[in-house]
């Protein structure tokens, strides 16, 4: 998801208000999202993510798959990491933008455009990891195409069953507006465990969100993810740790859980 500055200086806090206990007792659920296909993703939050067997969610852009990655997506499926669509061109509201770009905004979109891509690349990601269902996260935390919003439509298409949001807003789960936590690039190990622990407190779920890990923009350092996971691993008795669709899945299937 590329940001704007505004967007930039909102911490996007949310707990999902669902309330545990999760599978097996646990008293919180995480989940990892990792958008835009960042080769940082596949260095470091990837091999870090395996080396304490925990699993992540990938939202991939379409347009940012190049050919000598395909096999490396491939291998994170088959180890457990989820594959989600994040759109073939991850078009943004004019604002997020340099003025004198013009095309690939949302606003130069429509509902049916905006859907095709998604279904085009949900075809890209079977292609990959041999799925047929695959998770969506809007593009820039929005769902507008031409100013007009899409998510009915999307929720009437059966393209996707889950959709990551990225509004601070807490609220009755809705597997197709699901909120999440985004932390700026000071962020330390304390502040992503603190945000855990505050779901803990609460038994809820928490979606927390990166981009770059240790690289590329909008990143987290790898120490501080580092800690992060090394925190989950340790309190792995009381965290259940899962890919997007599992966790939301899970929490659909059991209301009131």
């Amino acid at each position: 998801m590329r940001t704007g500055p505004v967007l930039l200086m909102i911490a996007m806090m949310t707990n999902q208000a669902v309330a545990g206990p999760w599978p097996g007792g646990k008293r919180a659920a995480v989940v990892l999202t990792y958008d835009d296909t960042l080769v940082s993703q596949l260095d470091i939050a990837i091999p870090a993510l395996d080396a304490v067997g925990l699993k992540g969610t990938f939202f991939l852009i379409g347009s940012k798959i190049t050919p000598d990655q395909i096999a490396r997506w491939r291998a994170a499926a088959a180890e457990g990491h989820e594959l989600g669509n994040h759109t073939i061109r991850h078009a943004c509201p004019q604002a997020n933008y340099p003025p004198a770009k013009k095309i690939d905004t949302s606003e130069t979109y429509d509902v049916d455009t905006m859907l095709t891509e998604i279904r085009t690349m949900n075809t890209m990601l079977t292609a990959i990891d041999g799925k047929q269902q695959h998770s969506y996260a809007t593009p820039c935390g929005q769902h507008r195409a031409g100013g007009v919003d899409y998510l009915p439509a999307l929720r009437a298409s059966g393209l996707t069953r889950h959709t990551r949001a990225a509004d601070p807003s807490e609220r009755p789960l809705d597997p197709m507006d699901v909120p999440s936590r985004f932390f700026p690039s000071n962020a330390t190990g304390a502040d992503l465990i603190a945000a855990v622990q505050d779901a803990e407190r609460k038994g809820e779920m928490i979606v927390l969100g990166f981009h770059g890990v240790g690289g590329d923009y909008l990143s987290v350092s790898a120490e501080a993810h580092a800690k992060l996971l090394a925190y989950l691993k340790a309190h792995s008795d009381t965290i259940w740790v899962a890919p997007f669709s599992t966790v939301i899945d899970y929490a659909t299937s059991h209301p009131g859980h």
